[in-house]
């Protein structure tokens, strides 16, 4: 046991850093090929789906001031492909990292099949449910918008599923305690917050939007208020384990995912300024904990829970 060790479902972390999904591919694009990627607690690969999706029109990215557009629409070479080429060649190189598949869909049956055939395949630690992904035609969010349904493709997984099931969810709605209280009810094993917030960016020399797919995702530091508060809104009423992920940029933004409710975070559109920034994070942790009175993750998570709730006037 270190200083920075988490325990979760499915997962044992050495850190609680790992790469948002989409950020490192299936552990074959640049970024994952700067440091060894046991440094992290673990990896979440892409979005896999039961086809092959060549994703939304170029440009698929774009960047704007604090943070990013994308509209990569979910481009996968299939579940086939994955388990057959992409995970194994990342499971041969990481024998011991933790490894999380990243579960899309069009329908119910589609999220079942590909959840069995990557939970069967024995190459994942756990599974995460994208039932959130503001950029793609059919399937994405329309799963994650409405309780009925987020319980419903959760429960069907969690019936296939050999490994612990976490759903990310969306920020794109109304009510997240409703969201997270059906997926909850689904048998979730624990939950990813949050996705990107559906955005658009216009190009006033151009007069034409940034992405080809008009509007996307929009992530980076000016998303991390509404992370940390829909953390903190679940994190009261529902009992489960909670990734935080929107907006980190630094340790302290880590920590206060942690006072929010979290238990482990992602990191995602950061990796723009600083392709390093996890193990930069990872690093700089341990000091800053001990900086800050905490003897390690585990006494952050409990001095952190036993302050919540917040009572209105504290500051």
């Amino acid at each position: 046991m270190t200083a920075l060790n988490v325990k979760l479902p499915g997962l044992e972390l050495k850190n609680p850093v790992m790469p948002a999904s989409g950020t490192f591919g299936f552990g074959d694009d640049a970024s994952s090929k700067m440091y060894s990627l046991d440094r992290l607690g673990a990896v979440v690969v892409k979005t896999t789906t039961l086809e092959e999706r060549l994703g939304n029109p170029n440009p698929k990215i774009g960047l704007v001031r604090d943070g990013a557009m994308n509209a990569v629409g979910l481009q996968n070479p299939g579940v086939e492909a994955v388990i057959a080429k992409k995970l194994p060649a990342l499971r041969a190189k990481y024998p011991h990292l933790p490894i999380v598949g990243s579960v899309g869909g069009s329908s119910v049956e589609d999220y079942v099949t590909v959840a069995q055939k990557l939970s069967n395949s024995g190459l994942v630690n756990a599974l995460e449910l994208n039932i959130s992904c503001p950029n793609v035609h059919e399937g994405g969010m329309e799963f994650g918008t409405v309780p009925e349904v987020a319980q419903k493709v959760t429960a069907a997984v969690k019936a296939v599923s050999k490994v612990p099931v976490y759903v990310k969810l969306s920020p794109n709605v109304t009510d997240i305690v409703a969201i997270a209280k059906a997926v909850a009810a689904g048998g979730a094993d624990g939950l990813t917050m949050i996705n990107t917030i559906l955005g658009m960016h216009i190009d006033v020399e151009s007069g034409k939007p940034n992405l080809g797919n008009i509007m996307g995702g929009y992530s980076g530091a000016a998303v991390k208020p509404v992370a940390i508060r829909m953390i903190y809104q679940v994190s009261q009423v529902v009992d489960l384990p909670i990734i935080g992920v929107g907006g980190i940029e630094s340790v302290d933004n880590i920590i206060e995912m942690f006072l929010a409710g979290a238990s482990a975070v992602q990191i995602g559109s950061a990796h723009f300024k600083d392709p390093m920034i996890c193990p930069h994070l990872i690093d700089q942790l341990p000091a800053r904990l001990k900086e800050l009175g905490y003897d390690s993750i585990a006494d952050l998570q409990a001095k952190a829970k036993a302050r919540r709730p917040f009572q209105r006037g504290d500051y």
